[in-house]
């Protein structure tokens, strides 16, 4: 039997990506897995169970962690998801930077491990071997699903009766470059191009609140910005179906999940070129622009918001290319764990 944390999750007031995947597999696995939590159900679990993670974790915030995974009875999975507080510690939470060390080497106690990227896998690769630990479980790479909260494939119909629309989901902090974002757009509307930006996400309480604050002050200026804080999956679907385009201007990403749903959604995407994007962009769809080059990316959305043809053909690409479910993720898993 497959049981599946849901520590965090279940308590979580927001919906991050990672509350997302865990919760996204409750749903797809159904009867085949059963909710834990640490450490109430912990000693339950047999021989034949399996205990699987998708969330992050601590000695510290889950006692007697170390020792269960040490003498444990069942087999244990977990899926890692990206090593962005080492690289980037200046601008992750300072919870997350301590924990994180810790938490990459407590998942080579596990049986298995899947990554959500070939990029999250070399990295985490790349730290048991700076660790030099003698003993690491096999790292797949696990599809995350594309499909949004249900939605139907390729939902997408922009208003041509409104200024073309750009939408940028994912929390708000220096890694999500929302602040670069601002910069590339309003050098654009200064130059009399017309669309509306919105953005999607809850505010980083350690480094987003400037952001958020400034995004504010430019939508006092009269600039067509709108800021939703704590937007439901209602309206970030309906803002998905009348996007002309994403962007995701992010300076590090474990998967990119949000550029994965917009696909599904039917909506083209500008981001930028990292690994892990590159991975998910490269089946068409999306258009890869170098990290925090403004002269890249202000070419690129002017194309974006002006060049029909052009916007028609990758978004025709991002309706009929190959993308995952999460039908497809929970199966794979079940078809591991057995």
């Amino acid at each position: 039997m497959i049981h599946l944390d849901v520590t965090k999750t279940r308590s979580a007031g927001h919906r991050s990506g990672l509350t997302r995947v865990t919760t996204r597999l409750a749903a797809e696995l159904g009867a085949a897995a059963r909710p834990i939590t640490w450490p109430a159900n912990a000693s339950q679990l047999s021989a034949d169970d399996w205990l699987l993670t998708a969330e992050l974790f601590s000695e510290a915030e889950r006692p007697r962690l170390e020792s269960f995974l040490a003498r444990r009875q069942c087999r244990t999975a977990a899926i890692f998801h990206d090593a962005i507080p080492l690289r980037h510690p200046q601008i992750t939470w300072p919870q997350s930077v301590a924990r994180h060390p810790g938490y990459m080497k407590l998942l080579a106690r596990f049986d298995r491990v899947w990554a959500v990227s070939a990029a999250s896998r070399d990295d985490l690769l790349g730290f048991w071997g700076w660790q030099r630990l003698e003993h690491t479980p096999p790292v797949d790479i696990l599809p995350l699903g594309a499909d949004f909260n249900g939605a139907p494939r390729g939902q997408c119909k922009p208003s041509p009766a409104q200024p073309p629309r750009l939408l940028c989901v994912g929390i708000i902090e220096p890694r999500k470059n929302q602040g670069f974002l601002l910069d590339v757009c309003e050098q654009l509307w200064s130059q009399g191009l017309r669309f509306e930006l919105h953005l999607v996400g809850r505010v980083n309480p350690h480094f987003g609140r400037p952001i958020a604050a400034r995004i504010g002050a430019i939508a006092r200026r009269g600039a067509t910005v709108q800021f939703h804080r704590a937007a439901s999956d209602e309206t970030v679907a309906g803002l998905y179906r009348t996007a002309r385009a994403t962007v995701f201007p992010s300076l590090a990403e474990g998967c990119g999940l949000p550029l994965l749903e917009s696909l599904w959604m039917g909506v083209p995407c500008v981001c930028s070129d990292l690994p892990s994007l590159r991975e998910q962009a490269t089946g068409g769809g999306a258009v890869l622009v170098p990290p925090a080059d403004p002269a890249a990316w202000e070419s690129a959305l002017r194309r974006i918001v002006i060049d029909d043809s052009w916007r028609a053909t990758l978004g025709e690409s991002a309706q009929s290319r190959p993308l995952p479910t999460w039908r497809d993720t929970a199966q794979a898993i079940q078809r591991a764990l057995v």
